[in-house]
């Protein structure tokens, strides 16, 4: 079962990502301040993500997957039971989160980052 530390290396080792602490309870993990993860910091352990429009509806016709709350509208899905993606399918939704997110980015900040050439 993944645990907020799995969540963490996974999200973690993306170039330039950063965590921070919202609403009381979420961790939450940006690229140029802008979220591409959020897991809760209360059991039980949940996932939410960006993905991309073809693979949101896809994704929510799973058991243990729904559209994250206030942000589904953004093909943002919530994992709520976690023992129904593996490690790898894992990671690569919050890497695919981080692209996402990050090709978003004005050109401006992605160079603050250093990124610029790294789309």
């Amino acid at each position: 079962m993944m645990t907020i530390e799995d969540i963490r290396t996974i999200a973690l080792k993306l170039p330039k990502a950063t965590e921070d602490i919202k609403w009381g309870n979420d961790l939450c993990f940006c690229i140029g301040e802008k979220m591409f993860s959020v897991t809760s910091l209360q059991p039980p352990v949940t996932v939410s993500f960006k993905v991309k429009d073809e693979e949101f509806d896809e994704l929510c016709s799973r058991n243990g997957i729904v559209p994250a709350p206030y942000v589904a509208k953004h093909k943002w899905v919530l994992v709520e039971d976690m023992s129904k993606v593996s490690k790898k399918e894992l990671g690569h939704y919050i890497s695919q989160s981080y692209e996402l997110v990050k090709a978003k980015l004005p050109k401006k900040k992605l160079k603050e980052l250093g990124l610029e050439n790294k789309i």
